[in-house]
């Protein structure tokens, strides 16, 4: 087979790789067909994967031992990694993982830059092109590598979840802007032949960037507070994805340039939705300030009232003769593991013909569209969760609002002006005719404030671990 025959079906395998990828983020806009898009956008990347592999294995000139041995290695190292993970991480630490995934992915894309950009420097063939794509990529994955790093030391605990002020604060932002700016006017006019500083300098340069990215993505993600993970995660995903994008553009390779474009914009769409669904700009998220964090003290007025604790019979009995529930899903429910005994308890209240429906706030959780995930892991059916803005008007109708280890998203103090959650669209709770929260202590959400739900006259307290509180409420139900 001729190089040229075989280029043109490596080159349309990946347009099918790039085709599959369009689709599968397509089915991914519904939960009930985002597990076939998954699988879909996973096929398509195995085989544009296959085709490069082809493409490199029947070149003239082949592979040397050197290269096989590399993509062998990776294989197994990258591969091997991967099914662990898949495997062995808990759902909780999903967010932590996905961030770990932005991490590799934009160091990859750093790397594949880096390398192109030294063979074009050795040369003395780096034309202007070249320059902008590979500054780009290198900034781009830098920053998100670092800041991937920070986003998920914040999320696992192993860095504090609040604000962490940077030394220097606005100025060494503005400083590190300045420095990666002049190395970039440097490059640019070394690919444009207007000045010509040498190999070993130009790449000297590249590497200046390098760091200076890598140090700004330290200083966007530790001041930022950990209520804004999950939009913070959303956005370093886009920058993944563009990164990769300049990748393709600097090897001149279509499937990345697409697969990159996709994930990029994708993110960019969800961090803007992400960022509405807290009443807030993407700016002001990342000039940090919003979430106070674990253990941050707020200034939000204190609930007033007095908290009511309730037992698991009574609350039974609520469920079990109630016409409508709305359940709440937040992150204590995630941490219990208790999505499948939360399905239990739904299948049990419908055998009684009680209605039942779940509540699903955007930001609930620690990463985008996190309470889905879990719930379709219970096989919770689809029709059944209701985002913020359809399930809001209906608390006013509903019997019982079953919060289980949701916080910040249901506290009445976001209408008022003045805390750190005034102006977050939240859920409307507090309508609802009665109110049950489970939760094992009054600790605060991410947002440090006291939730004043927990104050009203109609709520009641079962303090619990979720699982645990579950099951006692599947025993009640069945015992009347």
């Amino acid at each position: 087979m001729s190089a040229e025959w075989l280029y043109t079906i490596v080159f349309f395998a990946w347009l099918a790789g790039a085709a599959a990828f369009v689709l599968g983020l397509h089915q991914m806009n519904s939960p009930a067909t985002a597990r076939n898009g998954n699988l879909l956008s996973a096929g398509g990347m195995t085989l544009a994967v296959g085709a490069t592999l082809l493409y490199l294995v029947a070149r003239p000139g082949g592979m040397s031992a050197a290269a096989w041995a590399i993509i062998v290695v990776g294989f197994a190292i990258g591969g091997g990694v991967g099914l662990w993970t898949a495997r062995t991480v808990r759902m909780t630490d999903m967010p932590q993982l996905v961030s770990l995934f932005n991490a590799v992915g934009g160091a990859a894309a750093a790397l594949v830059a880096v390398d192109d950009f030294i063979h074009h420097a050795s040369a003395r063939t780096l034309t202007v092109d070249i320059a902008i794509f590979v500054v780009l990529g290198v900034a781009i994955g830098c920053v998100t590598f670092s800041g991937s790093l920070v986003a998920s030391g914040k999320l696992q605990g192993m860095i504090s979840g609040k604000p962490i002020p940077v030394p220097g604060g606005p100025v060494t932002t503005v400083v590190l802007g300045l420095g990666a700016l002049a190395g970039t006017l440097l490059l640019v006019l070394d690919g444009a032949g207007a000045v010509d500083p040498g190999a070993g300098l130009s790449i000297g340069v590249l590497f200046v960037i390098v760091a200076v990215s890598l140090v700004f993505g330290l200083t966007m993600v530790l001041p930022i507070g950990g209520a804004d993970m999950p939009v913070v995660i959303s956005l370093l995903n886009s920058f993944t994805g563009t990164a990769a994008a300049m990748a393709g553009f600097v090897i001149a390779n279509p499937v990345l340039i697409i697969a990159g474009a996709l994930v990029g914009a994708s993110g960019a769409i969800l961090t803007k939705l992400m960022a509405d669904a807290m009443n807030r700009s993407i700016l002001n998220i990342v000039a940090g300030g919003f979430g106070g964090g674990e253990g941050t003290i707020s200034e939000a007025a204190d609930p007033g009232g007095s908290v009511r604790s309730i037992n698991p019979d009574d609350v039974a009995i609520q469920l079990a003769y109630a016409g409508s529930v709305i359940v709440v899903p937040g992150y204590g429910l995630a941490v219990a593991q208790a999505q499948h005994a939360v399905r239990d308890l739904a299948e049990l209240l419908e055998s009684r013909g009680v209605d039942v429906k779940y509540a699903i706030h955007p930001v609930a959780g620690r990463m985008p569209g996190h309470m889905n995930v879990l719930l379709a892991e219970a096989n919770v059916p689809y029709p059944q969760l209701r985002e913020m803005e359809e399930i809001n008007p209906e608390f006013e109708r509903c019997d019982v609002a079953l919060v289980i280890g949701a916080n910040d998203v249901t506290n009445p103090a976001a209408r008022r002006p003045g805390n750190p959650v005034s102006g977050m669209p939240i859920l409307d709770v507090d309508h609802a005719k009665s109110i049950v929260v489970i939760k094992r202590s009054m600790g605060h959400g991410y947002a440090g404030i006291d939730n004043e739900l927990y104050a009203n006259p109609k709520t009641g307290m079962l303090f619990r671990d979720a699982r645990a509180g579950i099951e006692e409420l599947i025993a009640g139900v069945k015992a009347l």
